[in-house]
């Protein structure tokens, strides 16, 4: 057989010639012996799979911790727990409000402070609502968190194997997968490959040792090396000249593109009304609307991004703003008692990129026909990890159902559709949910082969909170399912991100079904 040395980058050379046949070859020893980035390193992993001059091995998944932004604000400054501690016992009881404005932290960050510290008998509320100390050391878990923050910060990256019990138990209560800006930690889950050298990547190995190929040869000159001689005496790399062209393919539709049009005309057959929107929104219609609280930890449900140097709305709907606004503080004529706050006239005029799809039926809703049926597919902003299943932008399809005789089982025959016939899903499954605009809540879940089980969606019958301050006194089915999970199934990948590859032969070869 014969062995193309020229065709080798150098990353996979100098790999191949630092290692030995039945050594383990692993991300961590690369990047630690042969100083590769560790995306260097995967690339020269992926080269010598794919020529079979390497083979995996093994495999273990490893869950890790990186400290935050925030998590940072917590070592210089000390966690909000300990600031409110040392505020209150250097000025004494105080209501929350003026904590917060004393600390320059969140209503809710404080409020879920002295939600935790009250339990632990730290702190507790006195008949006039301000705050006091009591006697009570500071708790355990406190001390632990400080412990790892400035471990986190010594290292950068937290190995769980390396945890305690109770350090553990700790960790997992201040950090997050997603949306983990507002947490101490960021939760890293990674795949560590072990791989060996194959009997052709021993030869191949054996042929550079005896040739002299070091991986270190010029790939090309600079205008540098010409101006001061440096190329002269040194060795450069080989080029096959006799490699085929690229193949010339005529251009076709994109798959994804092709998919999306096709689930449209698909609920349009159906009889849906399409809907659209802009991507920026105000917070009015990205949350307040939805019966989402301003000042809440509901809010953290979505993780938005914020314009910058942004204009805030010149004004908000009417009669939708009052309606909402009165609902919020007092539950309107809703039959609610609302949240029980002061309604933040400014705060719900400044905008954002658009988190999620339900607000194109937030805004649809007052104009609807009663029965009506609409869906949109909305393009969604959301800061998230990215991974195999999530994306920091995202395509959602939003859709409602309005009339007097729907109800929840009307809504699992349609999210039975989307799941079955949209994206080609063989096991489906429904579970409990939680959204502040809907009850009862679901979730639909679907079997991918090779992912396994994951979430498509969120869906509910809307609040009346929500709806009557709309002007809509009718049940409303509603659902808000990722339009790029349903491309995985239908189009049979494995990861979002081939949904969007800049590999043109990666699109050329996938066809929607």
């Amino acid at each position: 057989m014969d062995y193309d040395l020229k065709s080798l980058h150098p990353l996979e050379i100098r790999l191949l010639r630092h290692v030995a046949r039945n050594e383990k070859i692993t991300t961590e020893r690369i990047t630690t012996e042969l100083f590769y980035k560790l995306g260097q390193c995967n690339q020269a992993f992926s080269w010598l799979s794919a020529k079979s001059y390497i083979a995996e091995v093994s495999r273990y998944l490893r869950t890790l911790y990186e400290i935050t932004g925030t998590g940072r604000d917590y070592v210089s400054l000390g966690t909000p727990e300990v600031r409110i501690i040392n505020l209150l016992k250097d000025k004494g009881p105080m209501k929350m409000p003026a904590i917060a404005g004393e600390l320059g932290l969140e209503n809710k960050d404080v409020g879920s402070a002295f939600g935790q510290l009250s339990k632990e008998g730290v702190l507790r509320m006195d008949e006039d609502k301000n705050v006091e100390v009591t006697d009570k050391d500071l708790p355990a878990g406190i001390t632990i968190l400080e412990a790892l923050l400035s471990k986190g910060l010594e290292d950068g990256i937290l190995d769980e194997s390396d945890f305690t019990s109770d350090k553990l138990i700790v960790m997992k209560a201040n950090s997050k997968k997603r949306g983990a800006s507002a947490s101490p930690f960021k939760i890293i889950e990674r795949e560590d490959l072990v791989y060996e050298l194959t009997d052709d990547g021993d030869i191949v190995r054996n042929l550079l040792l005896k040739q002299g190929v070091t991986g270190e040869e010029i790939g090309g000159l600079t205008p540098e090396m010409l101006s001061t001689g440096s190329w002269k005496g040194k060795e450069f790399r080989e080029y096959n000249i006799n490699t085929p062209p690229n193949r010339v393919l005529l251009g076709r539709r994109n798959p994804y593109s092709q998919y999306l049009q096709w689930v449209k005309d698909k609920l349009s057959s159906l009889g849906f009304e399409e809907f659209d929107g802009p991507l920026v929104e105000t917070e009015f219609w990205n949350g307040d609307a939805l019966f989402m609280p301003q000042f809440h930890s509901a809010r953290d449900i979505h993780d938005v991004y914020y314009l910058k140097n942004a204009v805030s709305a010149k004004e908000i709907e009417q009669p939708w703003l009052d309606q909402v606004a009165e609902t919020h503080e007092s539950g309107w004529e809703t039959g609610s008692r609302g949240w029980g706050y002061k309604f933040d006239q400014d705060f719900t005029r400044r905008q954002v990129l658009r988190s999620q799809g339900t607000v194109l039926s937030a805004k649809q809703l007052h104009k609807a026909k009663i029965p009506g049926k609409y869906f949109g597919v909305a393009r969604c902003f959301r800061y998230d990890q990215v991974d195999a299943t999530h994306g920091a932008d995202f395509y959602q399809t939003e859709g409602i159902v309005l009339g007097e005789d729907v109800n929840l089982r009307t809504l699992l025959g349609l999210l039975k559709m989307f799941a079955e016939e949209i994206a080609g899903a063989e096991e489906v499954k429904y579970v409990p949910g939680y959204f502040p605009f809907t009850e009862p809540s679901i979730e639909v879940h679907i079997k991918h082969p090779v992912l396994g089980w994951f979430e498509l969606g969120g869906s509910g019958i809307f609040r009346p909170e929500f709806t009557k301050a709309m002007g809509i006194d009718v049940p409303v089915l509603a659902w808000g399912l990722g339009i790029d999970r349903m491309a995985l199934m239908h189009l049979g990948l494995n990861d979002l991100r081939e949904l969007f590859s800049p590999n043109i032969e990666n699109v050329r070869l996938r066809r929607s079904r």
